[in-house]
């Protein structure tokens, strides 16, 4: 059974090879072609163009957006002058800390919408919002030296205790008003049993 594979080499070679005839590739194409027809497409169609433009126009508003300074009003020893000033912020240092500053800023005003005061706690209320006035104004301060002097690691790091001291002054407001009006609750109650 088992055959040589020499062997089998020699009778092949003796067979005569055959010859394809000459139109046979031109007869190969043309039923190619048939079968599967080439489809001319134009090369920019009005829905290319359409999306083009779109995404051009979305990059450049994108840019726009990222590259744009926020402008912060500068008071002058002149009162009547003022100076408009083009601020960086700490997003415009790197975007990681534009993550943190979006981070404090969006838990600052989270922390002030919680805030719920009553007459009775008015007093202590206004007082917490002189200190985060006065903290906002010294932020402000701080973001025109940035501008002016650029990124230091003084600088960046005083703006992000900056916004934490902002933080850390709702949170007690809080808790303070929480602690008066439990103490009010506490009276009158007291006021109601007797």
């Amino acid at each position: 059974m088992a055959q040589d594979i020499r062997e089998l080499f020699k009778n092949e070679l003796k067979v005569t090879h055959e010859q394809m005839p000459d139109n046979h590739q031109r007869r190969f194409l043309e039923k190619l072609n048939e079968s599967l027809p080439v489809k001319k497409k134009t090369n920019f169609s009005w829905l290319q163009i359409a999306a083009s433009l779109i995404v051009l126009l979305g990059l450049s508003f994108g840019a726009i957006k990222y590259f744009q300074t926020s402008t912060t009003v500068v008071p002058t020893n002149n009162v009547a002058e003022t100076k408009t000033v083009e601020t960086k912020t700490l997003g415009d240092v790197s975007p990681g800390l534009k993550k943190v500053e979006d981070y404090y800023l969006a838990s600052i005003n989270l922390e002030l919408s919680k805030v719920k005061y009553t007459p009775e706690t008015k007093d202590v209320f206004d007082e917490y919002l002189e200190q985060i006035n006065v903290l906002n104004k010294e932020y402000e301060n701080l973001s025109v030296e940035l501008t002016e002097n650029g990124p230091s690691e003084l600088t960046v790091n005083a703006l992000i205790d900056n916004l934490k001291y902002r933080l850390n002054l709702l949170y007690r407001l809080r808790e303070q008003l929480n602690e008066l009006n439990a103490s009010s609750e506490k009276s009158e109650e007291a006021s109601q049993s007797i």
